[in-house]
């Protein structure tokens, strides 16, 4: 059970591409516990990719089910996951664990459609929308080798440094 440490930008494996996963082993299976062990360690997180902390596989993990206003599947451990639909535009405000110091305002579809392999191979397809749909489209972004600073809406006042919090 490993605390993974987390690579921030502007660390130049960020940008590396990501490999689908082949094997369904007692070892993915770890990494995943160990994944999200690391996930639940930042409070308010939603979400977050294999690459993030090094492992350059096709994997993700979202969590959006703190946030009840929203609707969501809960806990989702999406392995090789494939958007296969997509429609409408919305441009919202995302963070990242690997981007730490700033939030941007982004375009993301506003409902997809999705299909990956669970921990153990088996097949799920899903529909999203709203909020779940942006923090999984935000997290396939990291398997492609992209920061949602690839994607702001703006350069001139899309991004925002996030406030001091003062204890």
């Amino acid at each position: 059970m490993a605390h993974l440490n987390i690579l921030l930008y502007p660390d130049e494996r960020l940008k590396q591409a990501s490999q689908p996963v082949k094997e369904f082993s007692e070892d993915l299976k770890s990494f995943i516990h160990d994944l999200e062990k690391t996930f639940r360690s930042f409070p308010g997180c939603v979400g977050i990719a294999a690459p993030q902390v090094g492992r350059f596989e096709r994997i993700v993990l979202v969590d959006i089910s703190h946030k009840p206003q929203h609707a969501n599947h809960g806990f989702l451990v999406l392995i090789n996951p494939e958007i296969t639909f997509f429609e409408g535009r919305s441009i919202g405000r995302e963070g990242c664990l690997s981007v730490p110091d700033y939030t941007g305002k982004v375009e993301r579809a506003k409902s997809i459609s999705l299909e990956a392999l669970n921990e153990n191979g088996e097949k799920q397809v899903f529909q999203m929308s709203g909020y779940e749909a942006r923090a999984v489209q935000h997290e396939i972004d990291h398997l492609d080798g992209k920061l949602f600073l690839d994607r702001l809406v703006s350069r001139r006042n899309a991004l925002n440094k996030r406030a001091e919090i003062s204890i």
